[in-house]
């Protein structure tokens, strides 16, 4: 019987990556990429988790969070570089561990990215929903609170009962449609949205540092203490557990790059653009981050972001410290919309994507591989996760917790970042046009940080994690373990005389 651990044979992924005859059309340059890497970047963690980070764990000592998550994130950035310039085929982790670490890594890993967009996608959607009626509140428009939350919820000062969350159905299915239409269409689309974003983050960071208060900034590391915030959650407060645990929190916040190497096999040149999209969308974004997150904790004390800043924190910063910047501040909700709306973009790309690598490989049934016959897009996978991830967006409460996403991610860069390792002692004959410096280093300190992070994140995360893990198994085992392409080969292979 063909082993578990085989490995996909890296010359059968560099012709399949070369092929051009009925596979994903190569549109993508390398400036549409970056944009690709910073539209899943900026969006709900710069908007959203900047804020939570400072009142929870760090205050202004935020920033040193987001440097080391940008630092972890790099490590494997480089790993995911390397990786995808050697390896220019959809599938992103899950292609890489199926090259280095076998089937059944493979599988696990696939599985795993399948959990982190689907609820990343339904998170950010949950928020567009909830940004938009703020922003539609600007002009004495109201959607009624049964029509925008979920059965679950309940609105504590009318005591009205959510149904369905039609705006957050809405947006995926807007997105989804764009996605069936074309890959470049939506990149173009992205592209305009990115430009809007970082216009409005400049924006903010120009407009807003003359109005910084040093007060705010003082102490920039707050004495070690704990803080119990209103869900009765204890946190460490400051300190060096606090700047740790902000970059846990903030960690979400740079979810997005490893996305752009699902699209690997719609680069115009993989070899070269991969590794200038994955590592430059993560330096814009890093440095736009800390900038950012030194000018909104300057506006505003720590207790505003624990009570009256809870909510759209950015906005009613600016509303509290910039007198005569309104404006700025519903044009920061008109950001937060696009910024949303391209991360839920890249997301369900990079879910579909993905599918579509395993249902090539026999892994799950061939109709997520199936190309539309006009726009050469995996049109059937886009439509069965519109209804998967439509459902947790219309009927699951907004506090679907994003550190899920980001413990799948974290376990995702894991294994890329040691499968650089492997590939070195396994395959050092391969032509790598992108070059991890200082392997194992790098690769060690990527998995040892990401390690750190998730252990950060805490039990019922690494519970909830293995549970879904456990249902993927079961799958692999009842479907993927005997329809596996690379099995039936091996299988054949052996038993031909």
């Amino acid at each position: 019987m063909a082993s578990i651990w085989a490995r996909k044979p890296i010359a059968h992924l560099q012709a399949e990556a070369e092929g051009t005859g009925s596979g994903l059309k190569r549109t993508l340059g390398a400036g549409s990429l970056v944009a690709l890497g910073i539209g899943a970047i900026i969006g709900a963690g710069l908007f959203v988790r900047t804020a939570a980070a400072a009142a929870t764990s760090a205050g202004p000592s935020v920033t040193l969070g987001f440097v080391v998550a940008a630092v972890g994130c790099a490590f494997a950035g480089l790993c995911y570089a390397e990786l995808a310039s050697m390896l220019p085929i959809a599938g992103s982790a899950y292609t890489y561990t199926y090259a280095t670490m076998g089937e059944l890594v493979a599988w696990i890993i696939g599985w795993d990215l399948t959990l982190e967009y689907a609820l990343g996608a339904a998170t950010v959607a949950i928020a567009w929903s909830e940004y938009l009626n703020k922003l539609l509140e600007i002009f004495g428009i109201h959607i009624p609170y049964a029509l925008c939350h979920s059965p679950f919820e309940v609105d504590v000062v009318t005591g009205a009962h959510g149904i369905v969350n039609i705006p957050a159905l809405g947006i995926l299915v807007v997105l989804t449609l764009l996605l069936v239409r074309g890959i470049h269409e939506s990149a173009v689309v992205n592209s305009i949205i990115v430009f809007v974003k970082i216009a409005i983050v400049i924006l903010i960071i120009g407009l807003g540092w003359r109005f910084i208060d040093p007060a705010n900034h003082t102490p920039y590391i707050p004495p070690a203490s704990e803080y119990t915030d209103r869900q009765g959650v204890t946190h460490a407060y400051g300190g060096a557990m606090g700047v740790l645990g902000a970059a846990g929190i903030v960690f979400f916040a740079f979810i997005g790059f490893d996305a752009v190497s699902t699209a690997a096999q719609e680069a115009k040149n993989p070899k070269r653009d991969m590794p200038i999209a994955i590592l430059g969308s993560l330096a814009v974004c890093t440095v736009l981050y800390v900038l950012f997150a030194h000018v909104l904790t300057g506006l505003a004390p720590v207790e505003f972001f624990r009570t009256t800043g809870s909510e759209a924190s950015v906005a009613q910063a600016i509303q509290r410290a910039m007198p005569g910047y309104g404006w700025l501040a519903n044009f920061v909700t008109v950001a937060i919309l696009g910024g949303f709306s391209s991360v839920i973009l890249v997301m369900l790309l990079g879910q579909s994507r993905v599918f579509f690598s395993m249902s090539r490989d026999g892994l799950v049934p061939k109709m997520f591989s199936e190309l539309h016959p006009r726009f050469k897009t995996p049109y059937k996978s886009n439509l069965l996760f519109l209804v998967f991830v439509g459902a947790f967006a219309a009927f699951v409460p907004g506090d679907v917790v994003g550190d899920m996403t980001s413990i799948g991610t974290l376990f995702a860069f894991i294994l890329v970042s040691l499968g650089v390792w492997v590939m070195r002692v396994k395959e050092p004959q391969l032509a790598r046009p992108f070059r991890v410096p200082a392997v194992p280093l790098v690769s060690l300190s990527g998995a040892v940080l990401c390690t750190a992070m998730i252990f950060g994140l805490g039990w019922p995360n690494w519970l909830r994690l293995g549970v879904w893990l456990a249902i993927g198994l079961v799958l692999y085992v009842a479907y993927g373990r005997t329809h596996s392409t690379l099995r039936r080969g091996e299988a054949a292979s052996s038993a031909a005389p």
